[in-house]
């Protein structure tokens, strides 16, 4: 199953016998899609849409229906740190801390990601069901991302992987594409498919001139992995999607405690909530807060 109505998705995939596994996606239109809900700027939108894009092939990993993943980039530059959930069934949010930052291009006049995340971290926290998340943590080694993530799993996993994401802009600052792949070694893995794997890996385009050129998340792997033998065995539709909802913003007010409720009623002004990850708004009247408090002591 590949790309249906021009829909974002993701595609897992074996290769060389089961000695490698493989990821690919596009992800322009739920890139695009938090880019209107957070009004970023190009450079926002293209740091946000790579781990966005990320997240979406990290989750395809976890094979949990309630598992979680959290990628989030603690860092020092204008960007003021990214933050990404993914489930396992396609469904990605984030924010970066700093929509509006806007920097001049790198040498290459291309948009200079790794200037607006700057030095810091990367944590990987997943959420798998057990007593406690498995955390992850490495230092960013470009701001790059892809690179970061590479390193990451290599450090963090002890998985030998490699990591391609990309995001194009338009004139009018839409997104044109967005994508990425992950490529992992499984343990034993002969050298001779390790060195036709970076042989092809160093010839290759990046990935918004393959999703530009019209190749599929399935027809980048098939390029990615040239000569292994793909299999690709899954598809998973991706989106952006935010699960908040008015009940969910009311339980969080209804833990800042009674007092605290009281106090805003007394106030007489709105109170107003919004969602890092989708940037909804959620308004509450005192006559709203007298109800939650009526109903807290029922």
């Amino acid at each position: 199953m590949e790309r249906k109505d021009g829909q974002d998705h993701v595609v897992r995939g074996t290769a060389a016998d089961g000695q490698i596994r493989a990821f690919a996606a596009a992800s322009k239109d739920l890139t695009e899609a938090a880019r209107q809900a957070h009004n970023t700027s190009p450079v926002a939108t293209a740091a946000l849409g790579r781990l966005l894009t990320a997240g979406v092939m990290m989750g395809a990993m976890m094979k949990g229906d309630k598992d979680l993943l959290t990628l989030k980039i603690q860092a020092q530059g204008p960007l003021q740190g990214i933050t990404v959930t993914a489930d396992a069934h396609g469904n990605v949010k984030g924010y970066v801390g700093e929509p509006n930052v806007c920097i001049p291009a790198n040498a290459q006049g291309k948009l200079d990601v790794a200037r607006a995340v700057g030095a810091g971290s990367l944590q990987v926290i997943k959420d798998l069901g057990m007593k406690e998340p498995y955390l992850g943590q490495t230092e960013l080694q470009t701001g790059e991302i892809a690179e970061d993530l590479t390193y990451y799993f290599a450090a963090s996993e002890q998985v030998p992987s490699s990591v391609g994401l990309g995001v194009l802009m338009d004139r009018d600052n839409t997104v044109r594409q967005a994508g990425g792949f992950i490529i992992q070694l499984m343990p034993d893995t002969r050298e001779e498919v390790i060195a036709q794997l970076e042989k092809n890996i160093r010839g290759l385009k990046p990935v918004t001139s393959m999703l530009d050129a019209g190749l599929t998340p399935g027809q980048m792997l098939e390029t990615v992995l040239t000569g292994l033998d793909v299999e690709l065995l899954e598809t998973t539709f991706c989106r952006f999607f935010c699960n908040c909802e008015r009940a969910r913003v009311e339980k969080a007010l209804i833990s800042i405690g009674r007092k605290e409720i009281e106090e805003m009623i007394q106030e007489g002004k709105d109170v107003e909530l919004n969602c890092h990850f989708c940037n909804s708004h959620y308004i509450f009247t005192p006559e709203d807060l007298k109800e939650i408090l009526s109903r807290c002591m029922r």
